[in-house]
């Protein structure tokens, strides 16, 4: 009884952006139940004055999302903000909310860097004059120290993070997250609800034990009214450099994101293939894209990344045009 309760609780759950969040009947039992009907688990008026006052200079806001672990959120996050930050004119900051795993300070580079305070915030740690970072791994003293925090401590910092560091006039703000659909995830949706967010982009890799849980975070995003720009299939096939063969490490037994895509009627981005080049560049915290330039996955990425920029300047011609 219990299981079939909770199954119909989570297929019928209205969202904590509804009216009915809290009053509805799937709400019943539901831990949050008071949290959501009292209009607690939306941003308090003065706070969302507050992160709207302190993101008013960000263009464009980007989540980087996937229901599973493993499936190269991080690289996708990195590789993103470098391939953005190389037109010179443009202002990128990489937020890394994955507080229990931040590994993009070691991927960009800034491994032992810490954060500086000043008058007018946190400044983040630059990778680039026009690309700066902030992380949970940098309030470390080590990188081996685990972060051993509940749920509400982690949004505490996530609103820390929007509020507190002093970001400046910046064209795209990526944020970095950790898997699932669950409390980081509602806090910063929440948190940016108060500003604006272009969009999501998920990631996953071709097989169905993948699939499974991004079809999750889909329907996450469709909960939460957040728009999803598209979909990027990481690990796709492996192309040997010296026979030029194409091997399936992960076979899409299911039809792999494209299926995927077609069925849930939402953008494929991309298919990125693998390649060993990008683990040992994340590991070196240097650009792949900037190491490995002849690369096939070099190419993908670089398509992705144009098509993400072009949905950005579309989506912010409509919102000036209602404007």
């Amino acid at each position: 009884v219990f299981s079939l309760s909770l199954a119909l609780s989570v297929a019928d759950c209205p969202g904590t952006s509804s009216a009915q969040a809290g009053r509805a009947a799937a709400c019943q039992g539901c831990p949050n139940q008071k949290l959501c009907a009292g209009g607690a688990a939306a941003p308090d008026p003065a706070e969302a004055a507050e992160l709207r006052e302190r993101l008013r200079s960000v263009k464009h806001t980007i989540l980087v999302l996937s229901g599973k672990g493993g499936v190269g959120k991080s690289t996708f996050s990195a590789l993103l903000a470098h391939g953005l930050a190389a037109d010179e004119a443009k202002q990128v900051a990489l937020l890394d909310i994955d507080i229990c795993g931040p590994s993009i300070p070691k991927m960009m580079g800034l491994e032992g860097e810490q954060v500086h305070q000043s008058g007018s915030g946190w400044s983040p740690v630059y990778v680039e004059e026009n690309l700066g970072v902030m992380s949970v791994g940098f309030l470390l003293s080590s990188p081996d120290d685990a972060v051993i925090w509940r749920g509400p401590k982690k949004n505490g910092l996530i609103k820390q993070f929007l509020r507190d560091v002093d970001w400046g006039e910046i064209d795209y703000l990526i944020v970095d997250t950790p898997p699932g659909t669950s409390d980081e995830h509602l806090s910063i949706v929440q948190y940016l609800s108060a500003t604006h967010i272009d969009g999501a982009v998920i990631i996953t890799t071709p097989q169905e034990v993948s699939l499974q849980d991004v079809r999750k975070e889909i329907n996450f995003c469709r909960k939460v009214k957040l728009p999803v720009i598209g979909v990027v299939e990481n690990m796709s096939g492996f192309i040997c450099p010296k026979c030029k063969n194409e091997s399936q490490i992960f076979p899409p037994t299911t039809g792999g994101a494209e299926k995927m895509c077609q069925n849930l009627n939402v953008s494929l981005l991309g298919k990125v293939p693998l390649d060993p080049q990008i683990g040992k560049s994340c590991d070196k915290g240097q650009s792949f894209l900037s190491e490995a330039p002849e690369s096939p996955a070099t190419s993908s990425y670089r398509n992705i990344i144009q098509r993400i920029q072009e949905y950005c300047d579309q989506h912010h011609f409509h919102k000036e045009k209602i404007n």
